[in-house]
């Protein structure tokens, strides 16, 4: 028996982003894989997918009007995997710049923008290295990955936890900022995997193999 193929990942639908191209990504692992629309779902699922682009602020209010900010909380709550990706992984703390907005206010800090000098754009957009902590990396979602590995990112904002515990990678840009937390089964990353090649798709088969 496929292991994999018993394990069935939904991915939130919360009216932005091109979220196919993350379930395809998802689908080279061997999963199966839903877009869901309504949180009421959720309960059959092995892992929980939060992908992100767009605005904060639009998101949270689409989050908040369908009882997705809930859901998320006690799933999280629960330690159940989850995987948020940019949005997803910036929505988890309390406040974001971008709009003046609350987050869902899992994990306390800030989102913050970017002020840089010129030398360097804004959005930070393209391939960079994360510098991962192994330390806490133990159900080994680093597996097959490379070395201080390069990831694409697309993104004008970041996060800055207050419990550095949780930091799981960083980028520098040109500041060392969080590119990556982890918590249990708890995985975010401000980089997207379905955008970067081998890599990418290999983290998200590492985080299935977390599902099963």
């Amino acid at each position: 028996m496929n292991l994999k193929k018993s394990v069935h990942i939904a991915v939130i639908n919360y009216g932005m982003g091109n979220l196919r191209s993350v379930c395809r990504a998802l689908e080279t692992t061997g999963a199966q894989v839903s877009i869901i629309d309504n949180p009421k779902d959720v309960d059959k699922f092995q892992g929980l997918v939060f992908p992100g682009q767009g605005a904060i602020s639009k998101t949270m209010k689409h989050l908040r009007g369908n009882g997705f900010d809930d859901i998320i909380k006690s799933w999280i709550a629960s330690d159940r995997p989850y995987f948020g990706v940019c949005i997803g992984m910036q929505a988890l703390f309390d406040y974001s710049e971008e709009g003046k907005t609350s987050g869902l206010g899992i994990f306390p800090g800030v989102v913050k923008k970017f002020t840089i000098n010129s030398r360097y754009k804004v959005p930070h957009m393209g391939w960079n290295t994360v510098k991962f902590t192994d330390s806490i990396d133990n159900q080994n979602l680093l597996k097959d990955i490379d070395r201080n590995p390069q990831f694409y990112f697309v993104h004008s904002y970041y996060v800055e936890p207050e419990e550095t515990s949780i930091i799981w990678g960083k980028t520098q840009y040109p500041f060392f900022f969080t590119s990556a937390i982890r918590k249990g089964n708890i995985i975010a990353t401000q980089f997207h995997p379905e955008k970067s090649q081998s890599q990418g798709l290999q983290l998200y088969r590492n985080f299935v193999d977390l599902c099963i």
